[in-house]
């Protein structure tokens, strides 16, 4: 019986075909303008995160952990995204109604996540978390682009106050390496 070392040789052959993975996470911060006192002013533009432009995978330290460059690249998914108020601490959402982050490379754009009815949620300080729904797309042609940013649109009131944000986008990476 010969085939059940053959066997076990092929298995391990293919499982050093098979891709690995690994997770990046990104980070961010943005400031939402104060509005007028006493005055309810649409917030029809979302502050950029300055940390999400112009984004190149062979730079990122999880990337070189990992000894992958963004050409090895062969999916890429986002598998959590989070926007959490970090000051003023007792302050919630209830300026924000919608909002969404999209993947952008060239003229190429695809939304990757996004919340909707976000001030009915109620989601209480001290320093609130959301979590958005993550859309199922592959950002494989994003990451392994010369540069790659993450853009975010919302809409609700500009609050009371300035609010300072922070957003965490955690991406899945499959590489074709072993």
């Amino acid at each position: 019986m010969r085939l059940a070392p053959l066997l076990a040789a092929a298995g391990l052959g293919l499982a050093a075909c098979a891709p690995s993975s690994f997770t990046t996470v990104l980070k961010g911060e943005s400031t939402v303008p104060a509005g007028p006192p006493g005055v309810v002013t649409e917030l029809n533009a979302f502050p950029s995160i300055s940390s999400f432009a112009g984004l190149d995978f062979d730079q990122n330290q999880d990337f070189k952990n990992q000894d992958v460059s963004k050409a090895d690249v062969t999916s890429a998914k986002v598998t959590a995204l989070t926007l959490r108020v970090l000051s003023p601490s007792d302050q919630d959402f209830a300026f924000l109604d919608s909002v969404e982050f999209f993947a952008r490379a060239g003229d190429r754009e695809t939304r990757i996540a996004q919340a909707q009815n976000v001030s009915r949620l109620n989601l209480k300080p001290p320093n609130p978390t959301l979590t958005l729904d993550v859309d199922d797309v592959e950002l494989q042609p994003f990451v392994s682009a010369p540069t790659m940013s993450i853009i975010v649109r919302g809409r609700g009131r500009m609050p009371d106050r300035e609010v300072r944000l922070q957003a965490v986008v955690s991406i899945e990476v499959e590489d074709g390496l072993l």
